[in-house]
């Protein structure tokens, strides 16, 4: 009989993924760190205009680019002469189940109806188990969605929620799970049980299913303003958003186009923590992801993660919770467009940066998301005061993640604020080369490392 304690799934794992995922990593895995990234993603078996007619099939895609042009002007009014950098935001909510993650969703899915699986597993609590449940009903798949909801009272934030109803509608069976290790055990065991396909967000698929997104925007951009666009701005958590929209952007020629990740400032909070689950009020696009997973990809269900930001990504912003919030709103109120967080951590990151760039250039933000009711700024302001969090106005800057929420009390409180690439780039390196012997350290590994960060192989050299 098959032994269903902790400790014998997770001896496990491998065997699990390897079954449920139709991939086969082994050539991929021989060493520690290195492994042909190209390759990796070669196992799309489609080019990018295959992928389009798939999502096509699904619904998904070819969504409006919308210029804000009152949020460009509003910029403009706090720009010095000749700045306020023009703003676009890809409509990504007009997909299947609200979010760009249908695009992951239907390939992935896609792939999984091709191999011959009846039903598919996702371990999330954001908006993909909504995206998979949606494609997964088009297919006639089962599908279960493991969702960390709760802390260890019972209580769950709203957002979260909200994502849990948003599969159940689409006929997914749902676990919710209190916040720790259960999650990855329970996900496991549901894979093995069911012999159902792991719709990863990290794989392959999940990856290429969103380069089309940033083809559409060079396409789209070239048709409004004659040229692709000088920024593309991703909300950046775990790294697939950003990594398929740049390699969409490549693929499009885009090549000198600014690639700029956004994160929500969590700094202080872990996600793990059973005391810090609820004193956040972001579920996604916070630096509690997008740090650890830029900095070390391969912390993934799956093992070797296709999403690895650090090749991409040129630049890196953090956003207060309340400049978001207040960002939502001036959306609502100046294009008359109500779209959920995730979407608005990016937007919030182009209004400050577009004051700093010249009134004839042009920022995409490239995602927005649906607005449910557990997504309103109302439902998580309210949240976090039942938690105990002091909600203000005034300087954002003075925010405090779990202890203070700062709505600004103008536009002219949101700010740029970069994150060292540099360090982030050097922590990654440091990670490699603890897992290597000294005398392992050859070109190979030099380069592979100089791909991952965008740094020197002489740089790398001088690291290792």
């Amino acid at each position: 009989m098959t032994k269903t304690d902790y400790a014998s799934v997770m001896a496990r794992k491998g065997e699990i993924m390897l079954s449920s995922l139709g991939i086969d990593y082994a050539p991929f895995m021989a060493h520690p760190v290195t492994f042909d990234y190209e390759a990796l993603m070669g196992l799309v078996p489609y080019d990018i205009d295959e992928v389009r007619q798939v999502q096509a099939r699904a619904g998904v895609g070819s969504t409006a680019l919308i210029e804000l042009r009152q949020i460009t002007r509003l910029a403009r009014s706090l720009s010095s002469k000749g700045k306020g950098a023009r703003i676009f935001v890809k409509d990504e909510a007009a997909n299947p189940s609200g979010s760009y993650k249908a695009r992951r969703a239907a390939l992935s899915l896609h792939h999984a109806e091709q191999a011959g699986f009846k039903g598919v597993v996702t371990a999330t609590s954001g908006n993909y188990g909504a995206a998979v449940a949606s494609q997964a009903a088009r297919r006639n798949l089962d599908c279960v969605v493991v969702q960390e909801v709760f802390d260890s009272h019972g209580i769950g934030q709203p957002e979260i929620l909200e994502k849990g109803r948003a599969c159940e509608i689409y006929g997914a069976e749902v676990m919710q799970l209190s916040v720790g290790p259960e999650l990855f055990y329970s996900f496991l065991r549901v894979l093995e049980e069911t012999g159902y396909f792991n719709a990863s967000l990290y794989t392959p698929f999940a990856i290429a299913g969103v380069e089309p997104l940033g083809f559409e925007i060079v396409e789209q951009m070239q048709t409004a303003t004659g040229a692709a666009p000088d920024v593309v701005i991703c909300t950046h958590a775990g790294g697939g958003n950003l990594t398929g929209t740049a390699r969409g952007l490549r693929k499009a020629g885009a090549d000198r186009t600014q690639i700029i990740g956004a994160s929500v400032n969590l700094t202080g909070l872990h996600m793990a923590s059973d005391t810090d689950f609820n004193r956040k009020h972001f579920t996604t696009g916070h630096t509690g992801f997008g740090i650890p997973f830029a900095g070390w990809p391969d912390r993934t269900d799956v093992p070797r993660n296709a999403a690895r930001v650090l090749r991409y990504m040129d630049r890196y912003l953090l956003l207060k919770q309340g400049e978001v919030f207040y960002m939502t709103e001036v959306l609502a109120r100046l294009e008359g467009l109500e779209r959920g967080p995730a979407g608005n951590v990016s937007l919030a990151a182009a209004f400050a940066l577009s004051q700093e760039m010249d009134a004839d250039q042009t920022i995409v933000v490239q995602e927005t998301e649906y607005a449910g009711a557990g997504k309103q700024p109302s439902a998580q302001l309210s949240f976090a005061r039942s938690r105990g969090i002091e909600i203000l106005r005034g300087d954002s800057e003075a925010e405090i993640p779990g202890q203070t929420v700062i709505i600004p009390d103008g536009p002219g409180r949101i700010q740029v604020r970069d994150l060292d690439m540099t360090k982030l780039r050097r922590g990654l390196v440091k990670k490699a080369a603890a897992m290597v012997e000294d005398n392992a350290r050859d070109d190979a590994l030099v380069q592979f490392l100089a791909d991952e960060t965008q740094m020197s192989p002489t740089e790398i050299t001088g690291l290792l």
